[in-house]
């Protein structure tokens, strides 16, 4: 490995005097504003137009948002800047697409023409969203974005520890011309301002762990509000013995190591086809100790963890595993500081908690098979279906896809693809989640729906001087033809 430097103070805030524990009693005050704000809330015309400029603002200021991401996370500033492209990406596709999505729809009636039926959006109220510390810009602001376009006020709660970062996200909102009163940017501990959140919300937006997302899960249904969440992952990638080796081992790099393994959808898991495992190996481990790791500009592939806490707890995983017999291929010492550089390991026993739960960090292990049956057997063999990746040719790769049991799965890629393809839902199957970010789902599910159906001429239930087993008889026909003309 190369220098590591130590983690970026995370203690200089330039918004230190703003960022506070807020009481239960603040978070209710901040819904009363929120839904008095609905009242005068901007026209969608007029809401497309802010965040076609609010992406411009992003981009404008990417410098500013890079220096207080980086300074709160301790990521990588290329990795950094994947979260201003994505709130990019995510405002301009939601600010063209969003006056289609919630115009209303003329659907076919009940007797065409006969019944003329139309389907209405309504934005649910005031949107709770509860967001991570891992993507503090993309995971505060993307979701927001969406159920503010569908008509929504957004009370948000980024993590205490990277809050400065939701209130830099939300002052260029307001620049773009957003009224303040429908984003408000509330912070505190999830005990007290998350709870507040979910028993106040009209719908309610979770990122985080599966064991958070069950608990507020358990609110929203005794509310009965609707409730979105991503939760966690083990996610595999599964190399066939078609792909190319070196291309595997540069796509299992970015895969497992980006962000320092701090992400949902970072692969923790390898199965390799028994043809190429030997020679991916060696390229996988030479291709890993060529990162560069540490905090700063530009030239660092992988940055810090979030805390010495998690890089103690990342690292308590590798110890749990090679007690039980694991192998270190590289990287596995224990952490300085928040660092923690990349590790691979191999012979890892089913009983190690690594193979089950989530490590959230720069760890993964290699496990050879015999074919591809085997390797999408054993990467289905998990509670969790958030992400895949199949590497291998492309005709083979899809085959393999369709056998996966995951919101997303990437050919040729770890997660980028999908998770940036915007105009498709992303979201998990199992204990990884309900509903889905990104696509038309990402924007109607902060909507509900109002059907108007008028009659004319026939009502449904029959002329009142028609025998009702004639009306009967009549419809009967009337249906046996319509299964072709209609």
């Amino acid at each position: 490995m190369r220098q590591t430097n130590d983690p970026l103070d995370k203690k200089n805030t330039t918004f230190g005097h703003m960022i506070r524990k807020h009481t239960r009693e603040e978070t209710h005050a901040a819904f009363t504003t929120a839904r008095q704000a609905l009242q005068h809330r901007p026209t969608t015309s007029q809401l497309c137009a802010i965040f076609l400029r609010y992406h411009d603002l992003i981009l404008r200021e990417q410098t500013s948002l890079l220096d207080v991401i980086q300074r709160e996370t301790g990521k990588a500033r290329s990795h950094a800047f994947d979260e201003v492209l994505d709130v990019a990406i995510t405002s301009r596709h939601y600010a063209k697409i969003a006056r289609k999505l919630l115009k209303e729809q003329r659907v076919k009636g009940a007797l065409p023409p006969l019944t003329t039926t139309k389907v209405q959006r309504e934005p649910h109220g005031v949107v709770g969203v509860i967001a991570p510390w891992n993507y503090p810009l993309s995971l505060a602001v993307s979701d927001a974005i969406p159920a503010l376009l569908a008509g929504n006020a957004v009370v948000l709660k980024p993590d205490l520890k990277t809050s400065e970062t939701a209130l830099l996200a939300a002052e260029l909102l307001y620049q773009a011309g957003l009224p303040r009163d429908l984003f408000q940017v509330i912070t505190g501990t999830g005990s007290e301002v998350g709870q507040a959140i979910a028993r106040e919300c009209d719908f309610l937006m979770f990122t985080g762990s599966t064991a958070t997302g069950r608990k507020l899960g358990a609110i929203a249904g005794e509310r009965l509000i609707g409730y979105s969440a991503e939760l966690g992952g083990k996610n595999p990638m599964i190399v066939d013995r078609t792909a190319n080796p070196t291309a595997a081992a540069d796509i299992a790099v970015q895969a497992c190591f980006a962000n320092s393994g701090q992400l949902c959808i970072s692969v923790e898991r390898i199965y390799l086809h028994q043809d190429i495992a030997e020679e991916f190996t060696e390229k996988f481990i030479q291709k890993t100790q060529q990162l560069s790791v540490g905090t700063g500009g530009w030239e660092y592939d992988m940055g810090s963890l979030i805390s010495v806490e998690h890089a103690n707890k990342v690292h308590e995983f590798v110890k749990n595993a090679v007690e039980q017999g694991a192998n270190v291929l590289t990287g596995g010492q224990p952490p300085q500081g928040a660092v923690y550089q990349p590790t691979i390991l191999v012979n890892v026993p089913t009983t190690a908690r690594l193979t089950r739960e989530e490590v959230f960090g720069p760890v993964v292990y290699l496990e050879i098979v015999a074919d591809e049956t085997e390797a999408v057997t054993k990467a289905n063999d998990t509670e969790y279906g958030l992400n895949a990746s199949v590497v291998g040719k492309p005709a083979i790769a899809r085959r393999i896809a369709r056998h996966l049991h995951a919101g997303t799965v990437n050919i040729n890629e770890g997660y980028t693809a999908a998770w940036g393809s915007v105009a498709a839902p992303m979201g998990g199957w199992k204990a990884s989640g309900l509903g889905r970010r990104h696509g038309t789902e990402g924007l109607l599910k902060y909507t509900q729906t109002r059907t108007v159906a008028q009659q004319r001429i026939l009502p449904l239930a029959g002329p009142k001087n028609l025998k009702r087993d004639d009306y009967a008889r009549y419809m009967s026909t009337a249906l046996r033809l319509g299964k072709w003309l209609l």
